[in-house]
């Protein structure tokens, strides 16, 4: 048996048709998910980025981030568990690369790959697709100011991480001349070169890092225009996040960005079908265990902002995408509602190739759960300073030390709207007290410094307490 790992970035399920949405083209992800277990409570153990791959490719808890530290290469002010990942833990790939399988990373997924990072360890093989946001691939004179302008409101022109984003990214990217150029198409066509040349293989671990449909978001236009055909000649293309509110942006902004976000989208799943044709066709479809899973999400005007965040945590960020594929189509068509983790998924690999985990892997096996089981009764996600708790009825976003606490009602109000932590108090300090224990029952001192300094990662300040 071979698996294949696909990380999608900024994937929300509520933007798939298999998960009800009737208005974005996903067919690929459709048609897998119908051969497929789709689960619908899959949450990050840590985020963003890099905390959630930690959890990924090694199956432990980062959060709540004990051995953080600064490290040269990378932005500043960057969240607690943005890091490599630790020497003393086994990674999947090691484990496999170990046991004789042909193992392969392609990823543009850069900050996998800066300075100090070490994701790629394991690997036989890994291709870095170069170029997206502001990676430093293309050095040599920018792009004129009034390039970066077509892409930011009027009202955002002093914006001040904004204009250095866009010229590095549209320097890196101003040679692109077809659909073949963009970033979807390089990362699963790298792939599938892979499994060309890797036909022979006598088992193989391939994963797939896409980091599509993370901003920025400007698919093809005629990807754009599935959703959004006006062509309107004073409208700003605004492809970056602002990590802020949402009223910086008129209605047609907001509505342009969201057509070009369900436009990656379709272009992500244009590529992905491509590649698992292609398994197909080599014949190595049947006997592949497949997982497509996202990282977190992405707020497009709700919750009142256009960013990811920590607080308020809403389920546009938390809720993921999980596709399970088994050789001989065990548990294919199923939905499973059961709480799970991203650390869960390399246990899952492990035991169906027939191989144990190591002790140090903490999560449970997914196959398990499609065939009935529920290991947690809860789930809570890191990000910085901030958690999110969810169980079956419940939905609580606050500091690890209990401030600021969010609490609603899944069953009346899935959406979030109605903060009534006032009013259940005893809800509160029941969710208050599961996060701190799965923290391992002490608050980092780090923490709270770091909630101090307002630096808890991608969080926007209009947003915090």
């Amino acid at each position: 048996m071979n698996a294949v790992l696909i990380i999608l970035d900024s994937l929300r399920p509520d933007h798939v048709g298999a998960y009800g949405n009737d208005w974005i083209q996903t067919p690929a992800l459709d048609a897998l998910a119908g051969r497929s277990a789709r689960f619908t409570c899959m949450h990050p153990e840590s985020l963003p980025t890099l905390p959630a791959r930690r959890a990924i490719y090694t199956g432990t808890r980062t959060f709540p981030f004990e051995n953080h530290k600064m490290l040269r290469g990378d932005f500043a002010g960057v969240a607690p568990g943005w890091g490599p990942i630790e020497e003393d833990r086994d990674t999947l790939a090691e484990i496999l690369q170990v046991h004789g399988y042909a193992t392969c990373l392609v990823s543009d997924v850069y900050h996998m790959f800066k300075p100090s990072k070490n994701f790629h360890r394991g690997f036989d093989q890994w291709t870095w697709i170069r170029g997206q946001e502001d990676d430093p691939y293309l050095a040599g004179p920018t792009v004129p100011d009034e390039v970066a302008e077509r892409y930011r409101p009027a009202n955002l022109q002093s914006e001040f991480h904004l204009p250095m984003l866009i010229q590095k990214y549209v320097h890196n990217t101003h040679t692109r001349q077809r659909e073949e150029d963009y970033f979807p198409a390089q990362v699963f066509g790298a792939a599938v070169d892979w499994l060309e040349r890797n036909r022979d293989a006598e088992r193989f671990f391939l994963t797939v890092e896409c980091f599509d449909p993370h901003e920025p978001w400007d698919p093809p236009v005629e990807y754009r225009r599935l959703y959004d055909d006006e062509e309107v000649e004073d409208l700003r293309e605004v492809i970056f996040s602002l990590y802020g509110s949402s009223s910086q942006l008129t209605e047609r902004e907001l509505e342009r960005m969201r057509a070009n976000y369900a436009g990656e989208v379709t272009l992500v799943d244009r590529w992905l079908g491509e590649f698992l044709d292609r398994l197909r066709e080599l014949g190595k479809f049947d006997d592949t265990l497949i997982v497509v899973v996202s990282d977190h999400g992405h707020c497009i005007g709700e919750q009142g902002l256009v960013s990811k965040q920590g607080y308020p945590m809403s389920r546009e960020i938390a809720d993921l995408v999980l596709l399970l594929h088994q050789p001989g189509g065990a548990g294919a068509g199923a939905v499973c509602d059961a709480l799970c983790y991203h650390h869960d998924i390399p246990v899952t690999v492990l035991r169906a190739l027939g191989l144990d985990p190591p002790q140090r892997m903490t999560g449970h096996d997914l196959r398990a759960m499609v065939g009935g089981e529920q290991p947690y009764d809860h789930v809570t996600t890191g990000w910085g300073p901030f958690v999110m708790v969810r169980d079956r009825r419940w939905w609580y976003n606050a500091y690890l030390w209990g401030d600021g606490p969010r609490l609603f009602d899944l069953e009346q109000d899935p959406q979030l709207l109605e903060n009534i932590a006032e009013q259940h108090p005893e809800k509160v300090e029941r969710m208050a007290a599961w996060a701190l224990e799965d923290g391992g029952g002490v608050i980092p001192d780090y923490l709270r410094e770091v909630a101090l300094m307002n630096l808890p990662g991608c969080t926007p300040l209009v947003a915090q307490l």
